[in-house]
């Protein structure tokens, strides 16, 4: 049973339980990189950052905005053909690659093997930007952004592993 249209899509039952586990799954993640970076502000602000870091009260906010944008990709996708395919196992990837992120800059100091690991989840969200656009353009759009912040961040990854 139909409850409301989105972008000109029903929206059934199934699609709202869709939703709250994409919601879930995005919470997870986020909650498992905060619990990882609890101490990283003292250790961000210690480390010998390139000109061109970000103030540290920025990474909260940008974090928040694109797990907004990441949940709403997927559940777009999800709509767009209402089963788990291959585009969303891509999208859980690079969940779990951007969950182990943090632990792994923030939790030991292991600069470089984050930047590899940063590496993969750069691959990881261009291909799930590739399956989605197929599915519905809108999804793998929203991405972009997310895209773009994890390349920056790659960027600063590196000059701190070199630095540091």
């Amino acid at each position: 049973m139909a409850s409301d249209t989105l972008l000109g899509t029903r929206v059934r039952r199934a699609d709202l339980v869709a939703l709250a586990v994409v919601v879930l799954l995005v919470v997870a993640a986020a909650g498992f990189g905060s619990l990882a970076a609890q101490d990283s502000r003292s250790t961000y602000d210690n480390l010998d950052t390139p000109p061109f870091a970000p103030p540290g009260w920025l990474f909260g906010p940008m974090w928040s905005l694109l797990y907004l944008l990441i949940a709403l990709s997927a559940w777009l996708t999800w709509l767009a053909v209402r089963r788990v395919d291959v585009a969303l196992g891509t999208w859980l990837v690079q969940l779990v690659l951007n969950a182990a992120w943090t632990p792994l800059f923030f939790g030991g100091d292991k600069y470089w093997i984050a930047f590899v690991e940063l590496c993969a989840l750069v691959v990881a969200i261009v291909a799930t930007i590739v399956l989605f656009v197929r599915r519905r353009r809108l999804a793998g759009v929203l991405l972009l952004p997310y895209l773009g912040w994890v390349g920056y961040a790659g960027a600063l990854n590196l000059a701190i592993a070199l630095a540091n």
